[in-house]
This record gives C-alpha cells, structure tokens and sequence, in this order.
C-alpha cells in the first residue's frame, strides 16, 4: 500500500527511499521543515545587497562577477540552462525519483535558502508522475551533481524535458498535463536546486537495499549448493565464528547453519571420507561476511548522507550569515560507492565458482554433467555457467575505484573533484550482474539437489528451492533459461526470495 513520508529535513530512511522511488509512496512538507525554510528565506532575502556567493555573485570561476539584484532572478534561471548538458542514456527511473525525494529533503532541511512553494512544486512533480529525464553522465561528482540536478530542476521552470505516464513531454506540457503551474525562481534558488549530492545518494540509498537483500540470498544460494555438492555443515558451527568474532562472518554462518537445519541430506553423508569442501563452501561465512561488513560501511556513510546539508553557500539561520564551503563534495560518497561495488563483485565471484562446481562432474561428487539427462542432446547448465562467469569477468573491470581519480574543472576553481556518479553508474551495473549470476546459482542448486531424491535438504533449502521452482520449471529438456534467469534476479531485487523463505523461516540476519 502507498504511504505519505513527512519530510523534516532530518529522518529519511533507506526504507522511505525505496518506497517512493518503487512503489509510488508519496512525500510531502512536515510543518516543522516549512517553518525552518522560511527562517532560512528570510535571512536569504535579508542579506540582498552584500557580496553574497550564488545570491548576487557568477559561479565556480565567475565568483567575483556582481549581478545587480534586478538580474538576480535571471540569474538562477541562466544557472539551471547552462547546467543542464548532461549526455547519454537517462538515469533509471527510480534512481531519478529517489533524487527528487532527496533534493526536496535537502530543501526541507532548512540550509537552501529557498521558498517553500519550491520545494512544494518539486513534491507534487514527483507525487503526480513528472518525471525529469536526466542523462547519467556529465557529473564528477564535487560541487554536487551540477548537470543531472539541473535537469532534474528544469521542469519546474517550464524547461527540460520530463515524462508523464510514459509519454516524452517538454517541461511545460508536462506540468499542464497533471494540473501545475511553472514557478519563478527568486535569488539562490536555482543554485540550491543543483549544489548537492542527490543523484550520488540516490544510486547509494537504492544500492544498499539490494546490496543486503543480495547478501542474505548469497547464504540462500550457498546452502542449496552444498546440500547439492554434499558438503559438510561443519565448517558453519557457531563456536568456529566466535573465534573470530567479525559481525559481518558471524551473520552469514548463523544463516547458513540454521538453512541446513534438518537436513536429510548432510545426515546421510556425515561420516563419509571427505575431509574438507572447497573454499567456495568452505569458507563462504568469511567472504560473505566481509562483504557484509563493507556493506554496513557504506550504509552508515549513506545514512548520514540522505539527511545532510550539501549546498553551497549554506544557510546558517542561528548564525544569522550565509556561508560558502565545500559540503557538495562527493568524496564520501564516491568512496562508499567503489565500496559497495566491490562487496557485491566478491558475492557474485564465489557464486560462480558454487556454479561450476554444480554443473561440472569433476568438482559435482557424482551429479549429472551440466545438471540434465541425455547429456550431448541437452547442454543443461552449461551455458548459464557461461554466462555467470561474463557477469563475473566485467565486474572485475567494473570493481576499479572510480574515486582514485580526479580532474581539474572550472578553470582551476575546481581543482579536485571526486568522480562519484562514475561510481554510482558502476555499482548500479555491478548490482544488476550479481543479482543474475546469484540468480544463476540459484537455478542451478534447485535443479542440482532434486537429483538426491528422495533424500530431504534442510528446512531453509526445502523453501529457497520451492521459491526458485514457483520461477522456473524443472528443465528436462533444453529451453532458453534466459527468462528463468531474468525472472529469478528481478524476486532477488525486490526482495522475494527472501522474503518468501524468511515468511515461513523467521528473519534472518
């Protein structure tokens, strides 16, 4: 069901992102962020003849350029136009609706300096379906997203381009077509519409969700696949973990363990001669859980951001000036973004290796060559693997920091940027490989245990390996898997593979 999220300025969640940027929650104004946004106009409107950066004041190499105040308006209106020359193919839809919700709290914050009827224009856009376009590229990531954010702040100004229920509209048609009206900027605000981190935060916000949810699914997928390769459950007991107490190793162990529990399969096999799995299984709590532990440090950098004050100059309504700094700068983001990305490269790495130990009969302890009967006829999983190790091999490329680089821009004014949207444009694709190499696993492990009929898997495996057969039939004979794969890794994203298992299971870490 939708949901109205209240905006302060202080408490957006990770939760209230995903929710607005995918499943249509509304946002609006709390009282208590229109109060401090008039404090903070006030003092804006107070200081009009002063030397003021971004009020009466050109931009980056233009700071010591003075605008009389009747240009002040065209000013910010010249701002949005010139900034707005972002290139290549649009941001997601959901990534641009999360940087609508995060500008808007931005604004609600109280540091912008703009008018409530700004902030209230922006809202109804993104609660009545306008859609900016925004193209991906062209921001690196310091003075905030300039070129993105000016797109996205065009149509409210009756410019840009924006979407309406799918339908290409030009700024103005689309605020006529859901009933509003283009504002006029006054003095700074278009500068507080585009100095921020937004699109930064955006990408990292909807990241961390799946980031987790992938974590969780990788110790699903990991269980299946040693009941299937007959592994030994030893390697997950608490007391080992504890030894080693790391939060991240200790949570995907107890997982992983408590999916096994009951198993008729491990029972079967426990007093067999092999000795010890191989390092993908073996190991799987301490490479699972160092990638949760990098996770939780990019969720801890990335809540803090969805509630920070980014522009620049800042408001300071208690100090009663206005202040130019440097809090747009995208370092902390650009850092937590190569993070991210490198933590779900490493869970999709091991996959892929659980994935080739399944279809291939050398590693498989006596499972059919690539998971399927009449082998030559039919390829089975050969393929799949294949693909997974694609997934896995550009996300190796894809894993490069980005935020190790930096180049000089206005002039020199600008002198180090951060490179953070290359990182979020990254992790965004290494998010969306991992998921369909884990997705790949999944429908490998499924079709691997059902050859150890009629012995029984652990309860937890029992329901990961019902949640992947409700996606994808038994494959007897060859068929494309590509829908099966596409089918699996959408539930991954959205969180019903795990939610189906943890419904009947309990929560897991």
């Amino acid at each position: 069901m939708s949901r109205t999220i209240h905006l302060t300025g202080e408490d957006v969640t990770f939760g209230d992102v995903w929710d607005v940027a995918l499943h249509d929650a509304e946002a609006t104004l709390a009282d208590s962020a229109r109060g401090k946004m008039r404090k903070a106009r006030e003092l804006v409107e107070s200081i009009q003849g002063e030397h003021t950066y971004g009020v009466n004041t050109g931009f980056g190499r233009f700071v010591s350029a003075h605008i009389p105040e009747e240009l002040a308006a065209e000013l910010q209106l010249r701002l949005l136009r010139s900034h707005a020359c972002g290139v290549g193919a649009p941001y997601p839809d959901e990534v641009v609706r999360a940087a609508m919700l995060l500008r808007a709290n931005a604004l609600a914050k109280g540091f912008s300096g703009a008018r409530v009827e700004l902030a209230e224009l922006l809202l109804e856009c993104l609660n009545r379906g306008v859609l900016p376009v925004v193209p991906a590229r062209g921001s690196v990531g310091a003075s905030g997203d300039l070129a993105p954010l000016a797109h996205l702040a065009l149509p409210l100004v009756g410019e840009g381009r924006a979407q309406v229920e799918g339908e290409l509209l030009d700024g103005a048609s689309a605020l006529r077509r859901v009933g509003l009206e283009p504002i006029e900027l006054k003095s700074k605000e278009g500068l507080s519409l585009i100095n921020g981190t937004q699109f930064m935060c955006a990408i990292a916000a909807l990241g961390v969700v799946r980031a987790r949810r992938l974590a969780a699914t990788a110790d699903l997928a990991c269980a299946q696949s040693l009941e299937a390769l007959q592994g030994s459950r030893t390697s997950f007991r608490p007391e080992i973990h504890r030894a080693r107490p790391l939060k991240g190793q200790l949570e995907a162990a107890a997982n992983i363990w408590r999916l096994l529990d009951g198993s008729a399969i491990i029972e079967s096999h426990r007093w067999c001669d092999k000795v010890q799995d191989a390092y993908s299984l073996r190991c799987a709590p301490q490479v699972h859980g160092a990638s949760r532990d990098l996770i939780d440090y990019v969720a801890a950098t990335v809540e803090v951001e969805l509630n920070a004050a980014t522009d620049n100059p800042l408001v300071l309504v208690e100090a009663g000036d206005i202040v130019s700094a440097g809090n747009f700068h995208g370092q902390p983001l650009a850092f937590a973004l190569d993070a991210l990305a490198l933590a779900v490269a490493e869970l999709a790495s091991i996959s892929e290796r659980r994935t080739e130990r399944l279809v291939n009969p050398t590693l498989s302890d006596g499972l059919p060559p690539f998971l399927v009967v009449e082998g030559g006829l039919n390829s089975g999983f050969m393929i799949p693997q294949y693909v997974a190790a694609a997934l896995v091999s550009e996300n190796k490329v894809l894993a490069h920091p980005a935020s190790v680089d930096s180049i000089p821009t206005s002039a020199g004014q600008e002198d180090h940027v951060s490179m953070g949207n290359a990182a979020g444009l990254k992790a965004l694709q290494v998010l969306d490989n991992a998921e369909h190499a884990l997705a790949i696993e999944l429908l490998a492990g499924a079709q691997a245990v059902e050859f150890l009929a009629p012995l029984a898997p652990g309860e937890g495996v029992r329901l990961t390996h019902g949640v992947i057969r409700s996606r994808s039939e038994r494959l007897v004979e060859d068929r494309s898997l590509g829908a099966d794969i596409e089918l699996v890794a959408s539930a991954i994203r959205s969180g019903d593979v795990l939610a189906a298992v943890e419904a009947e299971l309990g929560a897991l870490a």
